[in-house]
């Protein structure tokens, strides 16, 4: 079974899971639940956090921003966590940035309905003119297995369709916003991304799951 987390940045990933392993099942929640499934072995695999993936097994495949992201953003009024954030919530306090952090699709909409709002991969590409690496692809068990599949989602070009797009419109975004925003998402980690996230995990202090 593997953890799906329902925000558009996935979708690719999702598409290709229904095209070519449609006989898997996934348990749909938010990052930071999916990340205690993972750590409890209710999973086999997942897009876990970046902050949580440190000594886990993860192959070079995950959610990667160059410059800016617009789903993962630091808003006007009081410090407050997103409960459904863990790394987003690290790198905001990294980049000694105070307000609101608001993650996913929610995020996605406050960035088109206003401007009172920072995009946090920006600050970390101006700060280290590096990407910045929210999630990586990690697995509890067949490593063999789960490769394979990374490996050929990386070297699939994926075509989302029409009705699929308009089914998320309902999430309160255009076709156009939606095509735009996935112009931003890598999934492919190189050298830039490694040395990114290990200044991240280096930086963070963080001791793990």
């Amino acid at each position: 079974m593997l953890g799906q987390i329902d925000y558009i940045n996935l979708l690719p990933f999702h598409l290709f899971l229904k095209k070519h392993y449609y006989y898997y099942t996934t348990k749909k929640s938010y990052p930071a639940k999916i990340n205690k499934m993972f750590e409890k072995k209710q999973i086999d695999g997942a897009f876990i956090s970046s902050i949580k993936s440190k000594n886990k097994k993860c192959f070079d495949v995950g959610i990667v921003a160059n410059k800016k992201v617009l789903s993962v953003l630091v808003c006007d009024g009081k410090n407050k966590d997103d409960f459904e954030s863990n790394t987003s919530n690290v790198l905001a306090k990294m980049l000694n940035q105070n307000g609101e952090v608001i993650i996913g699709d929610k995020a996605l909409q406050r960035y088109y309905q206003n401007n009172n709002c920072k995009d946090l991969a920006t600050l970390w590409y101006e700060k280290y003119k590096l990407p910045f690496v929210f999630a990586r692809f990690c697995v509890n068990k067949n490593p063999t297995k789960y490769k394979k599949m990374i490996n050929k989602f990386i070297n699939s070009k994926i075509y989302i369709p029409q009705y699929i797009l308009k089914k998320y419109t309902k999430r309160g975004f255009t076709k156009k916003q939606i095509k735009e925003y996935l112009k931003l998402i890598n999934y492919k980690i190189n050298y830039k991304e490694k040395k990114s996230l290990k200044k991240f995990l280096k930086n963070s202090n963080y001791k793990g799951l």
